[in-house]
């Protein structure tokens, strides 16, 4: 067999679609959510009910009102209450809602609650996985900002195979896992060890047959988690590997971009050996610690040789990369996970990689588009010379998140 950039969580026979945008992710999930027959469960951490997050809302109340188990997960931090109407339409038509750790009356104060549930992930029928980084929210929408100009810059995918029994499995071992501690609340420990037990349970993967309208090429796919149990360091030890092997050309696109010792280094040796480095970042001031953050580790990247583009036609909020993808090696990732310290150390995050040239090149071809016509390249001399205002606020701001990794007990 040939070897690739793929490790052994790799496996052939996956049916990947790239999604780009809420326009067709939303499309090809609220596809699958209607001819749904036994089972729906979603994870995302903002589920928004604007324009299009209203319609999946609907669309799942569909799926509930036919019989169709529908399961929501929903982040304590990014989703907010659900108001009383929504809440009655979901309990009337059956559908469960739970919250991942709310904040309660200390909110963010206590550490151990910034470990928040950042993955974005649906599995219907135990056939057809969703993985990426697009929330339930409008593409044209901004909770902060209101209505954008253009929609936002994101990703997800699609997928058949072997990996999506892994997305059956992770969704449901969250689900029971919630409902024991759920239970032990209420004192009902019958009921908090029967869930316990449950969220140990393998549940049956089937070969997929719902309909589909196209011909698909069979890759070779796997799924990254992240979190504070088995998956510590798995999404950031698979970017490692992939960029050390890189050959040609490395194209990452991240919202929220903060690397670690580890990655920056794997970046600069890669830029030293002649393979092309190009970053595309977040161009458009979103949050402060975000935005001003990254920047002090710029100048290291860009002596080094790696390219520098802030995307500026909308909100970035893309979390993919793409290696090599006209070589014989091709690796890409789509997935929720920033490469930064809260997603690396401490929120729950899943990426799928693929090992696959035409899914590849087709993500590789839109981000060159993005780099080309949507972005604006940071010069090394022009980013030397920034205002001593601008390196002010960049410095505090890492100052601020190196505090925050020390009072959370982390080392990055």
């Amino acid at each position: 067999m040939r070897h690739t950039h793929a490790s052994h969580f790799i496996r052939d026979g996956h049916h990947i679609r790239l999604l780009e945008g809420g326009k067709e992710y939303f499309a090809a999930l609220m596809t699958a959510v209607d001819l749904a027959r036994s089972q729906v469960h979603l994870e995302t951490y903002i589920f928004d009910f604007h324009g299009t997050g209203a319609e999946v809302a609907e669309c799942l109340i569909r799926a509930a009102q036919r019989g169709v188990r529908v399961w929501v997960v929903v982040d304590g931090v990014g989703s907010g209450a659900l108001t009383e109407d929504w809440r009655q339409r979901f309990e009337v038509a059956g559908v469960d809602w739970r919250v991942y750790s709310p904040l309660g009356s200390l909110g963010l104060l206590i550490p151990s609650r910034w470990r928040r549930l950042h993955r974005k992930l649906c599995v219907v029928d135990g056939q057809l996985a969703f993985c990426g980084g697009i929330n339930i929210l409008d593409d044209w929408y901004d909770p902060y900002h209101g209505q954008l100009e253009k929609p936002r810059l994101d990703f997800a995918v699609s997928a058949t195979g072997a990996l999506v029994q892994q997305v059956q499995e992770t969704t449901a071992q969250l689900w029971w896992r919630i409902q024991a501690v759920r239970h032990v609340r209420q004192h009902r420990f019958p009921e908090a060890f029967s869930s316990f037990k449950a969220a140990g349970l393998h549940l049956p993967w089937t070969e997929p047959d719902q309909p589909t309208d196209r011909p698909q090429r069979l890759a070779r796919a796997g799924l990254l988690l992240r979190d504070n149990w088995l998956h510590r360091g798995q999404i950031e030890k698979a970017y490692c590997k992939a960029i050390g092997l890189a050959r040609q050309d490395i194209v990452i696109a991240n919202a929220y971009f903060l690397p670690g010792r580890k990655v920056r280094q794997a970046l600069i040796h890669a830029a030293s050996r002649g393979v092309r480095v190009r970053l595309l970042l977040q161009g458009r001031y979103e949050y402060f610690m975000q935005f001003h953050a990254v920047r002090p580790v710029y100048g290291a990247l860009l002596a080094a040789g790696v390219e520098i583009h802030e995307y500026t036609a909308s909100f970035l909020h893309a979390k993919v990369a793409v290696i090599d993808a006209y070589h014989d090696r091709p690796w890409a990732t789509v997935g929720s996970s920033n490469l930064d310290p809260i997603s690396l150390l401490m929120a729950r995050e899943a990426n799928v990689v693929v090992a696959d040239g035409p899914f590849a090149q087709q993500l590789h071809t839109r981000l060159e588009r993005a780099i080309a016509q949507e972005s604006m390249p940071i010069a090394a001399a022009a980013f030397a010379d920034r205002p001593r205002l601008q390196r002010a606020l960049d410095w505090a701001a890492y100052g601020l998140m190196r505090l925050a990794l020390i009072l959370a007990g982390k080392r990055y």
